[in-house]
């Protein structure tokens, strides 16, 4: 147990605040940071405000980051369409066009930004290389990479007035797992979105590939998931 502070990337979606709660269970002291770059599901944003006030973080700041300037993904740009009704098998087959052009790594450096600013040691965040959806920036070879470079890069880290560590409590688990993992620590998962593709006033879609795999974790987990879908 641990009373240190720890930077936690929140997007507002079912894994990110699983790490977080797993964070608040290891007494961390969080300090969330959410992360608007534009993107189609903008509405996860208030999702991520609500885990945020469930977990009562220390503070929460929201970074704009205008990702959809580049462009690249169907997440950042009304050009691409995001796929729906993909079959399960194929999922993670391939990096799919909602892939966003180095996303992690402008999150994690923006993280490791703010941690040193507030003398937090801790990166948290939700990545997961099981059900990953074949993003390259999920895997615990990428975050041990941006580990190594952290501690070059950084004032702290040179210095050795920090010690960096980078947590993935989820790295290894299936979304069953992590559903599990989160409601034994409190989760609310009715405050999540998860949907790359809302319709109306935010209603999850529940053809995306997000949607296909949140809701095939639910239902190997033989839980109702708690949220809408408009089918």
């Amino acid at each position: 147990m641990t009373n240190e502070r720890a930077v936690v990337l929140l997007s507002g979606g079912l894994d990110s605040a699983t790490a977080a709660a797993w964070g608040a269970s290891n007494r961390f002291e969080l300090y969330a940071l959410t992360m608007d770059y534009h993107q189609r599901h903008r509405c996860e944003l208030e999702s991520a405000r609500r885990v945020g006030e469930s977990l009562r973080v220390s503070r929460h700041v929201v970074l704009e980051v205008d990702l959809g300037a580049f462009g690249g993904s169907s997440l950042t740009s009304r050009d691409l369409a995001v796929r729906r009704d993909i079959p399960l098998a194929e999922i993670g087959r391939s990096i799919p066009n909602t892939y966003v052009p180095a996303r992690n790594t402008v999150f994690l450096s923006l993280a490791l930004a703010y941690a040193e600013t507030i003398s937090a040691e801790n990166i948290i965040l939700g990545i997961n290389a099981a059900d990953y959806s074949g993003y390259p920036d999920c895997r615990p070879e990428y975050l041990d990479a941006f580990a190594k470079m952290a501690a070059l890069a950084t004032k702290a880290g040179v210095e050795g007035t920090l010690s960096l560590r980078f947590h993935a409590p989820l790295m290894t688990l299936g979304k069953r797992e992590i559903i599990e993992l989160g409601l034994s620590l409190g989760v609310d998962f009715s405050l999540t979105h998860t949907c790359y593709s809302p319709v109306g006033d935010g209603l999850s879609c529940g053809r995306c590939e997000s949607c296909l795999l949140r809701l095939h974790g639910f239902h190997e987990a033989g839980i109702a998931d708690p949220i809408a879908y408009s089918r």
